[in-house]
């Protein structure tokens, strides 16, 4: 069974990389807890609230792993105490947000049952440049016709120079 992908056209050109991500983002499960919020703080920052009432900021971690950031709570149950009623769910999670690249974690914080991440993105700049073309190697396509030439009257051809041949005009070289 053949895939159609997103970046199947031959145009996008070492896009395989996004399509990874998209795969990754697409298997990652869309539970609801705990529920978060991400705001624009700024001009160029990000805050992730996670709400995580009834942890401390000891049963929770914050890692980046392999572009992924990932929040893991684990709760150590105290024994001691009986429950009439338990209403705050307080069981072992991962939540998994993935990067762009250059977006960076500045920090984190726990206060009030929040856990707050502080990211900053990165200002976008255009990058042109130009790529000088090189005339001293003739093409692929040239090479061809001129092997192709040669092989028909390749005594005649032997002494036309490369000008010649590709019917082109180069820059002299002296």
């Amino acid at each position: 069974m053949t895939r159609i992908t997103l970046f199947n056209s031959p145009l996008f050109l070492g896009f395989d990389h996004f399509e990874r991500l998209v795969d990754r983002a697409s298997k990652i499960t869309n539970e609801g807890y705990p529920p978060y919020n991400i705001e624009q703080v700024g001009e160029n920052g990000l805050r992730i609230t996670l709400a995580a009432a009834g942890f401390s900021s000891e049963s929770l971690e914050v890692s980046i792993e392999d572009n992924q950031l990932v929040i893991r709570g684990c709760h150590v149950e105290n024994g001691n105490r009986v429950y009439l009623h338990r209403g705050i769910a307080t069981r072992q999670f991962q939540r998994t947000f993935i990067l762009a690249e250059g977006i960076e974690v500045v920090g984190a914080s726990f206060e009030n049952g929040l856990l707050n991440i502080e990211l900053i993105r990165p200002e976008t700049t255009v990058k042109a440049r130009r790529i000088p073309i090189k005339t001293s190697i003739p093409s692929l396509a040239c090479s061809q016709l001129l092997n192709s030439k040669l092989k028909e009257t390749d005594f005649l051809h032997k002494s036309l120079s490369v000008k010649e041949k590709c019917k082109i005009d180069l820059p002299d070289s002296n």
